[in-house]
């Protein structure tokens, strides 16, 4: 039986330019973020913590592309979860490039959108406040009337 492999990686840093959306001849959106993600350790002379940033290519397709360039600016913090990707080109030189990026799954905005990175309390941290999100959410799966409080099914019915 063979080794399966495993493709994941998960980041979380900010960006460090404006989001860049482009269309394919399809209509499919394409989204091309960089993110900085600082790593920490500690210098062996100093005996201090330095960070050292690292920096990575993010491509995001479809509808959450576009909510990503809507709605994400230079600075703002982000999560992604996404696959390595890694390609191999010639450029006009005739010179063998390759790179590797990151091909997000999931990209979850972090902070709020004017930066403050605040809760609803004013960023105080004066009790607990649900994150709120500035993406609307899509609710068209719960059509129709709320389902009634309570149960109101039968005893047949799974209680969850």
């Amino acid at each position: 039986m063979a080794a399966s492999n495993v493709n994941v990686v998960v980041i979380t840093g900010n960006l460090t330019r404006d989001p860049e959306l482009r269309h394919l001849g399809s209509g499919t959106a394409v989204c091309k973020l960089r993110v900085a993600v600082n790593s920490r350790r500690k210098d062996g002379q100093s005996g201090e913590w330095v960070d050292k940033p690292n920096y990575f290519d993010v491509t995001v397709w479809g509808a959450q592309g576009e909510n990503c360039a809507n709605y994400l600016n230079k600075g703002r913090p982000v999560a992604v979860e996404g696959r390595l990707d890694w390609r191999e080109w010639e450029d006009q030189g005739g010179n063998k490039r390759q790179s590797v990026e990151i091909i997000a799954n999931t990209v979850q905005f972090l902070g709020s959108r004017d930066g403050s990175g605040g809760n609803a309390n004013g960023g105080n941290g004066g009790g607990f406040a649900p994150p709120q999100s500035d993406v609307p959410a899509d609710m068209s799966d719960f059509g129709g009337a709320p389902a009634p409080a309570g149960g109101g099914g039968s005893e047949d019915d799974i209680p969850f």
